[in-house]
């Protein structure tokens, strides 16, 4: 079952990003007052550019959405100071170097970036800092708000024979997967001339030539090289451990030698430390693979093959995790998650969901069955050699509660949710101050949200 969303009266604007931050932000009007808090004409316009940015077809009726999610983003976060919820100033600017991150590489580097903006990167993240923390705090309020939300059983039946016959999805093909997964290696020798490419790039930015430079001509990491090689702020956890071991050690503006990870040949520089934050920008050269590596590939997964079909009592779950090279499977038993509902960790994936090459693969296998190795080749031009394990094939049907709980227990979570966040929405709506401008005030989503309650109650959150 599709996941039901959150309808738009309850959403939040939680993004500031690639907006045409040349459009003036002035004081025109004021569009909306909530409580102590004011909505400008102008941050209106600004995420209006933004949606256009991002796509969006010209629709001025829009603007009426913006400014709701406007008035429901104030009120969470007024009541996010009474119930004391808060982010942390460093989770804010990380937050802030993320989105600038994305900016940057949509715009095809900082410079075009902040030719765009019409400023420096430094004084864009100033303007836009307090948007964005505002819009974490109410994200989290919200959160706090439904946090205690769950389903029983009974709830799940409830919802599901409310929904009547005529409403019933229909749920397509589905199946479970396992693969096992061999990646061509080099050996040593294989590997050597990338890497004595690495160390004459090195070398060069020693005798001293620009970083940047070399970076954009000849790094291979495809999203940091336009920017020479830049990364920007992040903590140890957004790399590899033997990226973070360098990032880490070294002072700013220190260079590390040669080192390797799953990615290939990288030498990186510190260009500032921020507490538990570094600011760091790398070269990366990645090694091709061979034929000879290829060849390796197979003659193990045939291997692992035969020993799967010999010996009965090696099962699939206990291969995949010994042999697969796939780290975000083979700990899950080689079994694929379905990518559209990874946070329930569901292994029941629609086959139009499925990677075309497995997809048809898998339907020329019965339930229980294992393939031979293949060799799949991936978009980016990757290779690999995999065999396939179809464990459950579901047919197309109407939905029901036998096959389909798990779907209907998350979509009556997903519609609880909904109606505790609507209550809640609806009960301090009426306790705040707001006041509409005459040319929003007519607008469906908000209309008769304007009030002057005699009593604006401050009470903690239940």
């Amino acid at each position: 079952m599709r996941k039901i969303g959150i309808s738009l009266v309850l959403s939040l604007v939680l993004s500031v990003s690639f907006v045409n931050a040349q459009t003036p932000r002035t004081l025109d009007k004021i569009v909306a007052v909530v409580g102590s808090s004011i909505v400008l004409k102008s941050d209106v316009e600004l995420r209006y550019a933004n949606a256009l940015a991002s796509g969006m077809p010209p629709n001025e009726s829009y603007k009426c959405d913006i400014v709701q999610n406007f008035i429901t983003q104030k009120l969470l976060a007024q009541q996010a100071v009474i119930d004391s919820v808060t982010v942390k100033d460093d989770e804010v600017d990380n937050e802030v170097d993320r989105r600038m991150r994305s900016m940057t590489s949509r715009a095809g580097g900082q410079e075009k970036l902040e030719g765009f903006l019409g400023r420096s990167i430094i004084q864009y993240k100033d303007e836009i800092r307090d948007d964005i923390k505002e819009n974490m705090v109410a994200q989290r309020m919200r959160a706090k708000i439904t946090e205690k939300v769950s389903v029983t059983p009974l709830d799940v039946e409830n919802y599901f024979k409310k929904l009547g016959k005529d409403s019933l999805p229909t749920f397509n093909k589905e199946v479970e997967v396992g693969e096992i997964v061999f990646q061509p290696k080099l050996d040593h020798d294989e590997k050597q001339i990338y890497k004595e490419k690495a160390e004459e790039l090195l070398a060069r930015i020693k005798k001293g030539e620009d970083f940047g430079t070399l970076a954009r001509l000849y790094s291979n990491d495809t999203g940091s090289a336009s920017d020479g090689g830049d990364l920007g702020f992040a903590d140890r956890n957004t790399f590899v451990k033997e990226f973070a071991a360098w990032a880490f050690k070294l002072k700013a503006g220190e260079i590390s030698p040669v080192f390797e990870t799953e990615f290939g040949f990288h030498f990186l520089q510190v260009i500032e430390r921020r507490g538990e934050q570094v600011h760091v920008r790398h070269i990366l050269v990645t090694p091709n693979i061979t034929q000879a590596s290829l060849e390796r590939a197979k003659l193990k997964a045939d291997s692992v093959y035969l020993l799967l079909s010999k010996n009965k009592n090696v099962t699939f779950s206990v291969a995949a995790n010994f042999y697969s090279d796939n780290k975000d499977t083979k700990y899950n038993g080689g079994m694929l998650l379905n990518a559209d509902n990874v946070e329930s960790r569901s292994t029941y994936i629609p086959t139009d969901k499925l990677d075309p090459m497995v997809a048809l693969t898998v339907d020329t296998m019965k339930v229980g069955g294992i393939s031979s190795p293949k060799l799949f080749v991936e978009q980016t031009g990757k290779k690999d050699y995999k065999i396939l394990y179809l464990k459950s094939e579901t047919d197309a049907h109407k939905a029901n509660l036998k096959q389909d709980y798990p779907k209907i227990k998350e979509a009556a979570q997903e519609n609880k949710i909904n109606r505790t966040i609507s209550e809640w929405f609806e009960k301090r709506r009426k306790e705040t101050f707001i006041k509409i401008d005459p040319e929003f005030v007519v607008c469906p989503q908000i209309k008769g949200w304007a009030n002057t309650p005699t009593e604006v109650q401050t009470t903690k959150t239940p």
